[in-house]
């Protein structure tokens, strides 16, 4: 049984295993996420704190190509996905950030959740023919590649670094604050 807590989080499990344990934070991140980013209008996405021009559906546009960067095109080697796919991302290493201005509120959120369940499914995949150990299959250019263990900590760490800079929008633009 998941025990969810008032924000609607799953909790991780407290003495689950490592793979578990590993998917539970990340689920709990996705969660936080999403909460910061909950009941917001395109003045909300939109909105930026002091000096950074970071914004919610930037940071929620981010995390899907992220998502979609470590899940389908590293672990897999898959070729990248819409919309991510046709980016000049030489000329625009940034395009994700910016371009979110152009999406509403619920092209982002779908755009984020889609990303989120596919790479759910893409872990299960993984897990079930090679578990935590397996590397990926589109290797780095030194000729190295990560295991699934590593990239599962790498974005729990990406999605707990974001959630403090969404906790900052989300408190500037209307006090919201917590966890």
């Amino acid at each position: 049984m998941t025990i969810v807590d008032d924000r609607g989080r799953p909790e991780p499990p407290l003495a689950g295993d490592e793979t578990a344990t590993l998917l539970g934070f990340l689920d709990f991140q996705r969660a936080t996420l999403a909460w910061k980013c909950a009941g917001l209008d395109a003045a909300g996405f939109g909105a930026t704190t002091a000096a950074s021009s970071m914004t919610l559906g930037g940071l929620l546009k981010h995390m899907a190509y992220v998502e979609s960067a470590w899940f389908a095109h590293s672990l897999h080697a898959q070729d990248r996905e819409a919309p991510f796919d046709t980016v000049d991302w030489k000329s625009d290493p940034d395009w994700e950030w910016h371009s979110a201005a152009g999406d509403t509120p619920d092209q982002l959120r779908t755009l984020w959740q889609d990303a989120v369940e596919r790479s759910r499914i893409r872990v299960a995949e993984a897990l079930a023919v090679g578990g935590l150990d397996q590397l990926a299959r589109r290797q780095w250019p030194d000729g190295s590649a990560p295991s699934l263990r590593w990239i599962l900590c790498h974005m729990i760490e990406e999605y707990a670094r974001h959630n403090g800079h969404a906790d900052l929008l989300r408190e500037a633009l209307d006090g919201e604050t917590g966890e």
